[in-house]
C-alpha cells in the first residue's frame, strides 16, 4: 500500500534523496522548499 509523504527541504541534498527514495518505493510524495526553482 502506497503512503502519502511530505518532505520539507526537498529541493536538494538529503531532502531530495529522501523524496526520491520514497518515490522509488511507490509512495506519493509532496515536496516543499523555500526557493523559486522546481526541485530536480
Amino acid at each position: 500500500m502506497a503512503r502519502s509523504v511530505l518532505v520539507t527541504g526537498g529541493n536538494r541534498g538529503i531532502g531530495l534523496a529522501i523524496a526520491r527514495a520514497f518515490a522509488d518505493q511507490g509512495d506519493k510524495v509532496a515536496v516543499t522548499h523555500r526557493g523559486a526553482e522546481v526541485p530536480g
